[in-house]
């Protein structure tokens, strides 16, 4: 049976370690006592007796940099599961602690959680109040954590459970003592959350790994459209070359390659077609002819080719991100020529010469190539940052 794997958060001296070991029925987590951090790394620990592992954090803490010690931390950790592919690195719960005994739960704690687990969006918590010695307190920490979870509802909607617990008897004074408690309906509220949990799981990888292609896929398209200006910016008139077509080719490629598209017949048609579409003599011819009937358009030769160049390098770019995007998650097919041409149409139309005239604003007739493609870049991506 898959282990699932549960994370553990919380502010330092919250508990966690001793929650661990009380769960697991073995002393595997070291534990202290007094505000301060045991946990100096994350630390992951199970046993044979339930299918799920306890994954330690560094606690919170007040210190800015320690705090974000402990958010870096998780995040670093969770995103390098997510790279290696290593499935002991998807969280499918949070346990999220909080202390029974402080009687407040601090708005900044759930902003650290939710910093920590960004890449686990839709992982189910269960909110865990350690240290909860009597049935008053209880009562005050379960009303303390639903007023807020009222103001906080991304959290709440993954709130699956409100646990409070004893970790080890603890004792009041020489005649009375709090038994341990709550434990067991942990693990109970736990095991029922992992199969939603390890599907969310499955779920967050693939939508991070989808927002990692997009950002590998801008980066290309903008080395891509700065060689395009750079190329551009020569006194050929750029609407009657050929020239950028294999800068357009790498670039495409390139983009392929980021979304696993294999080298094959049709992914090669796909390629062809997405460069044939964007083939500068009929594009450019159509930008420069508009824009020369748009008053106000007095740049310099070489400037204008470089913004022409650039811009449809970044408009070919992005609209095959697209088309292999969609063909990455499953959406559409190689097949679809027809699908493939109207996306590729689409970036080069009309709409383009709105882009190439809205870039022509922020440029002058001594902007560099470097400076040219960084307003068409700013432009292009400017809803997309």
């Amino acid at each position: 049976m898959e282990k699932g794997n549960v994370l553990i958060m919380g502010n330092s001296g919250v508990g966690k370690s001793t929650l661990i070991n009380s769960v697991l029925g073995k002393e595997v987590a070291k534990t202290s006592w007094g505000p301060s951090s045991t946990t100096s790394r994350i630390d992951s620990y199970e046993n044979d007796e339930i299918p799920f592992r306890l994954i330690d954090t560094i606690g919170f803490e007040p210190s800015f940099i320690k705090e974000q010690k402990a958010i870096n931390a998780v995040k670093k950790w969770t995103k390098d599961g997510v790279k290696d592919g290593k499935e002991e690195k998807k969280i499918n719960v949070i346990w999220f602690c909080i202390e029974g005994t402080t009687g407040k739960l601090f708005p900044k704690t759930l902003k650290n959680l939710a910093s920590a687990t960004s890449v686990w969006k839709s992982v189910p918590v269960i909110i865990v109040i350690t240290k909860s010695y009597s049935v008053p307190d209880r009562e005050k920490n379960l009303e303390m954590v639903n007023k807020v979870l009222e103001k906080n509802t991304k959290i709440a909607e993954r709130v699956r459970a409100v646990i409070p617990v004893v970790s080890m008897v603890y004792r009041l004074n020489d005649t009375a003592f709090a038994p341990v408690d709550g434990i067991t309906e942990l693990i109970d509220a736990t095991n029922e959350a992992l199969p939603e949990g390890i599907k969310a799981a499955e779920k967050d990888v693939s939508a991070y790994k989808l927002s990692r292609k997009r950002i590998f896929a801008q980066s290309v398209i903008g080395v891509s459209t700065a060689s395009g200006a750079v190329i551009g910016a020569v006194p050929i008139p750029i609407a009657d070359a050929f020239i950028l077509t294999p800068l357009e080719t790498v670039e495409i490629n390139s983009i392929a390659s980021i979304y696993g598209i294999k080298k094959t017949e049709k992914s090669k048609v796909v390629m062809t077609t997405i460069v044939e579409i964007g083939t500068v003599s009929v594009a450019a011819k159509a930008i420069i002819s508009a824009l020369k009937a748009i008053p106000g358009v007095n740049l310099a030769a070489s400037v204008l080719n470089a913004i022409i160049a650039g811009s449809i390098v970044a408009a070919i770019g992005e609209g095959s991100a697209n088309v292999f995007e969609k063909i990455y998650t499953g959406e559409k097919s190689e097949d679809d020529i027809e699908w493939i041409t109207k996306t590729i149409e689409e970036k080069i139309s009309k709409d383009l010469i709105n882009t190439v005239k809205s870039i022509t604003d922020k440029v002058s007739s001594a902007s560099s190539p470097k400076e040219i493609a960084d307003a068409i870049i700013e432009v292009f991506f400017k809803d997309k940052k």
